[in-house]
């Protein structure tokens, strides 16, 4: 319709020169918006094409891997016995080839970090992050490389003596055998006595069926005796039983007891069961029992009483203002539940309230240390873990996270921060350590989750979560905090957690983050003491104390990811 009044006006015979000028104007400044359209259209045509693309290559590259690991395995010394590939004298003569697919899946003691090869797509640093090798070699001096990999070779070694445990032994029970035997499941209490159950023999017709057993950390009796069984050495640690008569043998062996006699509260008895022809092995573990650890919600309702459920701890330093706002948002939704915080501020200032705990630490003494002194102070069921700048909303419904604790195994589940820009943060990571041999080892973390949780559709299974956060308080303390890691230090919590810790993620909890945009000359002194010790600068003794502990500590000897 502009159109059609444009050329009305120009076939029109209008004189004044102004209307004429106006009408050109008005008709040049219409081209230019339909150039601009054009241009609009071609730019969200571009979008459409290549922000989808984006997320289906998001898609295929994070989504969680369908191969299982058979030969998923542990040794002492090794991770896989050669001789297990050492095939008997009768099938010696049997050809074979080897599945390249399977090999590859096998653990090998040949690791290597080098930054993975990535396609070349639209926003793939922004959707991926960008791919990195780490070697950990490079943050300890040149001159002390030598005597420092020695030293921790030794500490592995003590490592290894000192958590090794005889269940992780690979026996193997062989076919054809006339022995039946528990092959695990046995628990005895230290210095106490059992009956071990199973036993029995199953063999061809002989004039005098023998079985014995012998361990060396226990003796054996029987709790009954049955008529024509012979036994010998009751109350040794070899014990011998014979009859002309299998089933009487049997019912014997029904009344076999094992009597713990060397104290050790977490170890295992690894027992020798043979006749004549066969042989056998299992184990006992020997251990106490697993005393529970009960927290008193204070009622039996259905609904979760989260004052009592939960503690919230923070770790703070300098940022007064910015606790308080954080104090402020969660007293608005939870007025009762306890708040605990670790300061360690060269001046501290005194936070006062109900339900408020204040712990004052050495002057600088780090962000780690702080973290298990707070939740060291935590007596409650779960503790939830926020830092100092944030901000509880509507959305930060910690019943939820409660939900999923109380219903599922896993034992801590992180939320999401919504940055001041509107970017919503998870960080959800994937940890592998692959065996390296006497170099160490490589670690890998990727971003991404293993599978989704049955019933919580907003919620995966993953190794490494946000800074947000709620933890059954029994296996944070288990894991625990590096002292050492005093401003930086994240992912360190859960690689230690590795293998300790059931992980799990949900992104519609959301706590808010104040914002980090500071204009230069807006930065109070405060702000600049504190910059100064969150942000040390790559020539600081400390900048490299996360790369030395990963090699020395954790024995890693070099990163991947993204």
């Amino acid at each position: 319709m502009k159109w059609n009044a444009l050329k009305k006006l120009e076939s029109a015979s209008v004189r004044d020169k102004g209307i004429k000028s106006f009408i050109c104007k008005r008709h040049r400044a219409s081209r230019s918006s339909r150039s601009i359209m054009r241009l609009s259209r071609k730019l969200c045509a571009a979008l459409v094409v290549t922000v989808p693309l984006s997320l289906l290559c998001f898609h295929i590259f994070t989504k969680p891997a369908s191969v299982v690991n058979v030969w998923n395995r542990e040794a002492p010394k090794y991770l896989l016995d050669p001789s297990v590939f050492q095939p008997s004298e009768k099938l010696a003569h049997i050809p074979f080839k080897w599945k390249e697919d399977v090999l590859q899946l096998l653990p090998k003691n040949s690791c290597k970090c080098e930054a993975e090869a990535t396609l070349n797509i639209p926003f793939r640093q922004e959707l991926f992050g960008k791919p990195y090798a780490i070697d950990f070699t490079s943050a300890i001096d040149e001159s002390e490389l030598d005597e420092t990999k020695k030293r921790r070779e030794q500490e592995f070694k003590k490592y290894n003596m000192r958590y090794h445990n005889p269940t992780d032994r690979l026996i193997i029970a062989k076919a054809n055998s006339p022995l039946q035997y528990p092959t695990q499941g046995v628990e005895v209490h230290p210095l106490k006595t059992i009956i071990i159950p199973g036993l029995s023999l199953q063999d061809f017709l002989k004039k005098v069926y023998k079985v014995s057993m012998s361990s060396s950390m226990g003796t054996f009796n029987t709790a009954a005796e049955v008529e024509g069984v012979t036994v010998k050495g009751a109350g040794e640690g070899r014990i011998t039983l014979s009859s002309p008569n299998m089933d009487n043998l049997n019912r014997q062996l029904q009344f076999i007891s094992y009597t713990n006699t060397i104290f050790n509260p977490n170890t295992a008895d690894i027992v020798k069961l043979q006749t004549d022809e066969h042989s056998a092995t299992f184990h006992i573990k020997i251990r106490h029992p697993r005393i529970p650890r009960l927290y008193d919600s204070g009622s039996s309702n259905s609904k979760y009483n989260i004052s009592t459920l939960v503690t919230i701890a923070t770790k703070t330093f300098l940022r007064y203002d910015k606790l308080q706002n954080l104090i402020d948002s969660i007293r608005k939704y939870y007025p009762t539940v306890p708040i605990i915080i670790a300061d360690d501020s060269e001046k501290p200032q005194k936070v006062e309230g109900p339900f408020i705990e204040q712990y004052i630490m050495p002057f600088g003494k780090g962000w780690f240390a702080g973290r298990n002194l707070a939740i060291s102070q935590v007596t409650t069921k779960y503790v939830l873990w926020v830092d100092d700048d944030f901000i509880f909303s509507p959305r930060t419904k910690i019943e939820k996270l409660v939900d999923i604790l109380e219903k599922t195994t896993l034992d801590l589940v992180g939320g999401s921060v919504r940055e001041i820009t509107g970017y919503y943060t998870t960080y959800r990571q994937k940890i592998t350590v692959f065996p390296g041999g006497k170099e160490g080892d490589c670690l890998m973390t990727h971003q991404g989750y293993h599978h989704a949780i049955e019933g919580f559709p907003n919620c995966v299974v993953t190794d490494g979560v946000v800074n947000f956060f709620l933890a059954r308080t029994e296996k944070a303390l288990q894991v625990g905090f590096d002292p050492r890691l005093s401003r930086i230090g994240h992912l360190e919590f859960f690689i230690d957690g590795l293998g300790i810790l059931h992980i799990g993620s949900c992104d519609d909890v959301i706590v808010d983050h104040a914002s980090k945009i500071q204009l230069p000359w807006s930065k109070t002194e405060t702000d600049k003491e504190y910059a100064k010790f969150r942000y040390p600068k790559s020539s600081d003794n400390g900048a490299n104390v996360n790369q030395i502990l990963y090699y020395f500590k954790n024995r890693f000897k070099c990163a991947t990811g993204n």
